[in-house]
Order: structure tokens, then C-alpha cells, then sequence
């Protein structure tokens, strides 16, 4: 019974693991992601310019499929979630074979392994420590780092280098499991904003995906923006100084610009935008009373705040149009920027009704008649601006960073790190000679490994050389009556015990 009800779920696990379903899922997710970038999303892009865009009814459409927001969908986290789940069942199932190759190297060559390699070489040697202290100083020489093992009394050498590119797949499995981790993360608690302020405004509500308000756990001050221009008038960098405002107190301050943004509790505000709102924060005229005395003063009109021009009378701002132009019988503003900039006062008095004023600051010969009592000059305007803030709130950004180094270390180990594995060990030859096999694999780049291998056997040969000359010229020596190994004692007398060729070795050592 049991069986029977574990075979449904290994064929899951078996087709949710499975190389086809790896494929289906990239392609989905591939083209889910060229959607999201052809298609544009909110709220990076304000509903005025996408309404230009599309038609009128495509935009609702694609918002109820959830395309302009792609990467906050909940099929969007399902396809990722169902890839990682891929990545992880196909890394359980053949990482313990991996990890077996990596934790115990395969250190001693038996007899059936050593036919089977594709790099190895037979090399004549008179005997078997001659072989393996020749075979050690190659290694050695080349960069290798040989171990001796003791097995069956015989002694044989391993080196390797780069073990852990054996690894590297799984690296890069790891990494993006990561990234689809800080990714689905982001989708389900994440969320991204805009917000404008202008100078001294705070607020702690931003516009979210959809135009839905958000509270922040905090307030945002703006205590300065501006603009700075190259010399042809173009943008050259926005700045905005921000504040953060929480229990009455300010925590935090930073002058942003763009790719430089303010970071609070997590949450990231991007310098996006700057320009006019259309008000006018200051105005600065002169006035003069038309009839008594012709000394005039400067006043400063802000919103809608009066100003006393006498006991009786006090004037304020009614309306203002950055960019003045009469539609038909209709003021209209071309644009938000102060190009033709009109003025309506209104003069209030006790004494009299309210008088109308209109100022023109590109005109100041043009006076539209009124019966106030004082004649208005225009004189400086400062005009309001915004400094537009793109919020972002990412939580799974530390995943997606982690995931993003660790792909780049498993793709460096796996295009840049070759696993090699090399042998020496003695053994007799098909005529009975004795030999030292010396053996090598790799994992890739095999034409760089064979000359490499090459290299090896010519120092392997060289050494065996090197010992066999100065064996030869031990041997003469101790034919001629050799030396004491403690003094200029002859070792002639200990032949019969000892033999010719364990003498000289042992005189070759203490010579040389």
C-alpha cells in the first residue's frame, strides 16, 4: 500500500526535476521577461503617457492580465518559484555523487583503472624509489603538489589541482535559486513608488503600482532641490536635500542626485525628476501710491498670505499663469514654466470695494487699468518647484546580490579552472621490466592538458637520467675502493653483504 502510494509522488518529483521541465520553465520565463521590458510598466510609467502609447482600452486590458506590472504578478512568483524548485530537486538528486568525487578524491590507482585513462605513459626505471623520488621532483616542478600513499607495500603519488571546479554547476544552481529567491521576495512584500515634493513639503504617503496610496513608516522633508545646467542649457544633474522626519526628529539627511539615493529602514528613494509646479513661491513688486507722496517700497507676496499696504488696505495674489495665453475668451497656461508669466492682484480696502490688478512682468509697458490706489511694478519672481522621488522597497536584494557573486565564481570556476588529477606508481610491464606508469585526467581543455602531460614526462625522464649518471659514477667510485659514509673508511668490504647497487645509492646520497 505504501509503495503504491509513493509511486504518484516520485513521478512528481521525478518530472518536476527533469532536464524537459528545466527547459519548458526558462522559456516561459525568458519570454515573461521580455514582456516586462517591451511592455511599460508601473509606476515607472505615469497613466498620461501610456494612455499616448496604447488606445484608450489596452491599458486596462494589460493591467487586468497583469502586464504592466509583470514582476509583482502572482504567475510571474509561480514561474519562479517553480524553477528554483526545478534547480534544487535536479542539485539533490546528483549532488551526493559530486560531493562523493570531491570529498574522496580517488587517490590509489588499481590495476583495472589504470588502462582506462586517456593520458598515460609508461616510463623504464632501474627501481622503485628511484621512480617515485624522480616522479615526485617533476611534479614538484610543475606546480604540482605530490602525496605519497602506502598501500599493499607499494608506494605511489597523487596530485591535483582545482578540485573545487567540480563544483561549479552546482554554484551556479545555488546562485540562481538565490536570485529567484530575492526575487519572489521582492514580488510578495517589495513594492515600488513615486512621490513628489516640493520645498519644505513632507509627507509619508507615496503613489504605488496603480496609483494606490502607500504610508510609510516614516516622514520625508524635502529642505532643498535644484537644478544644475551645462552651458548650453541642458540638464546636467538633479539634486534633491531630503530629510527624514520620525518621532518628531530628524534621524536621517542626505543631497541625493541620480544613482545616488537616500536609504532608510530599507526602504531607497531615487532622485527621478525636477521641474516647475506652476506656482509661484515668491513674488517681489514695488509699490507706489498713485496720488500724496511718490516714495515707493518693496513687497513680497507669497500664495495667498496678504500683504498691509496702509491701515486700511492690503492686497494679495488671486491667480497666477506661468505661461500666459488667452483661448477665445478663456485664460489658458501654454506650459508650467514662467515664460509669460501674469499676475492678478486683488486690493482689498475698507474704505472702498475690492480692486482687481493685472500684471504682465515680459510686458511692464502694458498696464491693464484698474482703480486701485497704488500702482504695482513688478519686480522678481521665484518660482515653485518639485523634485520628483522614485521609492523602492526590496527586501530580497541581499538574495539577488549573493546570487549574482556566486554565479559569477561558479561561471569563473567552470570557464577558467580545469580539475587535474595525476599518478605515478611502479609496476611491471607486459616483459617483466619495471616500469613507472604515470597517468592523467581532466575535466576539460584536453589538447592543453596533453601537453601539459607531455611536459611532465620529459622531467620525469630528465630526472631519471640525472640519478642514473651520478648512480654510475657512485658505482665507479666504489669499485675504487668508494668512501666511509662517517670518514674516508672503504666500503669495498661490506659488498658481500650489502650488494653494488644498495652501496652506491646509499653513497650517491651522502655525496651529493
Amino acid at each position: 500500500m505504501s509503495s503504491i502510494s509513493r509511486f504518484p509522488l516520485q513521478r512528481v518529483l521525478q518530472t518536476l526535476s527533469s532536464l524537459r521541465f528545466a527547459i519548458i520553465l526558462l522559456i516561459l520565463l525568458g519570454i515573461s521577461l521580455s514582456v516586462g521590458t517591451l511592455i511599460l510598466q508601473r509606476p515607472f510609467t505615469d497613466p498620461a503617457t501610456l494612455r499616448s502609447v496604447y488606445s484608450p482600452d489596452i491599458p486596462r486590458w494589460l493591467d487586468a492580465a497583469g502586464l504592466t506590472d509583470v514582476f509583482h504578478t502572482r504567475w510571474f512568483v509561480a514561474l519562479l518559484a517553480l524553477t528554483g524548485l526545478n534547480m534544487v530537486l535536479a542539485s539533490i538528486e546528483r549532488i551526493p555523487q559530486a560531493w562523493r568525487y570531491f570529498a574522496r578524491p580517488y587517490r590509489r590507482p588499481e590495476p583495472a583503472f589504470l588502462g582506462s585513462l586517456w593520458l598515460q605513459k609508461q616510463v623504464p626505471i632501474r627501481s622503485e624509489q628511484q621512480g617515485i623520488e624522480a616522479a615526485e621532483r617533476a611534479f614538484s616542478t610543475l606546480g604540482l603538489k605530490p602525496k605519497r600513499v602506502d598501500q599493499d607495500q607499494v608506494t605511489s603519488l597523487f596530485a591535483e589541482r582545482h578540485r573545487v571546479s567540480r563544483l561549479a554547476a552546482y554554484i551556479v544552481h545555488a546562485s540562481l535559486v538565490l536570485v529567484f529567491a530575492g526575487g519572489i521576495a521582492d514580488a510578495i512584500w517589495g513594492y515600488r513608488g513615486f512621490v513628489a515634493l516640493g520645498l519644505h513639503d513632507q509627507s509619508n504617503v507615496i503613489e504605488s503600482r496603480g496609483g494606490a496610496p502607500r504610508q510609510l513608516p516614516f516622514t520625508l522633508r524635502c529642505d532643498g532641490a535644484g537644478r544644475e545646467d551645462y552651458a548650453d542649457g541642458s540638464p546636467r544633474r538633479w539634486w534633491s536635500n531630503l530629510a527624514v522626519v520620525e518621532g518628531g526628529q530628524v534621524v536621517a539627511r542626505k543631497e541625493i542626485a541620480v544613482n545616488e539615493p537616500l536609504t532608510y529602514r530599507g526602504i531607497r528613494f531615487y532622485q527621478a525628476s525636477y521641474g516647475s509646479t506652476g506656482a509661484a513661491n515668491a513674488i517681489q513688486l514695488s509699490v507706489t501710491r498713485k496720488k500724496g507722496s511718490a516714495a515707493s517700497r518693496n513687497i513680497v507676496l507669497k500664495g495667498n498670505e496678504p500683504v498691509q499696504l496702509d491701515d486700511n488696505t492690503i492686497v494679495r495674489v488671486a491667480a497666477f499663469v506661468p505661461d500666459f495665453v488667452l483661448n477665445g475668451n478663456q485664460i489658458e497656461s501654454r506650459s508650467s514654466e514662467p515664460n509669460n508669466p501674469a499676475i492678478q492682484l486683488v486690493v482689498q480696502s475698507k474704505k472702498s470695494e475690492d480692486v482687481t490688478a493685472w500684471l504682465f512682468p515680459r510686458f511692464p509697458n502694458f498696464s491693464h487699468p484698474d482703480n486701485s490706489a497704488y500702482d504695482f511694478q513688478f519686480q522678481d519672481l521665484e518660482m515653485g518647484y518639485f523634485t520628483g522621488l522614485q521609492v523602492a522597497y526590496e527586501p530580497g536584494q541581499w538574495a539577488v546580490w549573493t546570487g549574482f557573486v556566486l554565479a559569477a565564481l561558479g561561471l569563473a570556476l567552470a570557464f577558467y579552472f580545469v580539475h587535474l588529477r595525476v599518478w605515478a606508481v611502479t609496476e611491471r610491464d607486459a616483459r617483466g621490466r619495471l616500469v613507472l606508469w604515470v597517468g592523467a585526467s581532466a575535466s576539460k581543455n584536453r589538447e592543453e592538458i596533453e601537453g601539459r602531460f607531455s611536459k611532465l614526462i620529459e622531467k620525469i625522464e630528465a630526472n631519471l637520467s640525472g640519478a642514473s649518471a651520478t648512480l654510475d659514477a657512485a658505482r665507479a667510485q666504489l669499485r675504487q675502493g668508494g668512501l666511509g659514509l662517517l670518514g674516508q673508511e672503504p666500503l669495498q668490504p661490506l659488498l658481500p653483504f650489502f650488494g653494488e647497487q644498495s652501496l652506491a645509492t646509499t653513497l650517491m646520497r651522502s655525496r651529493f
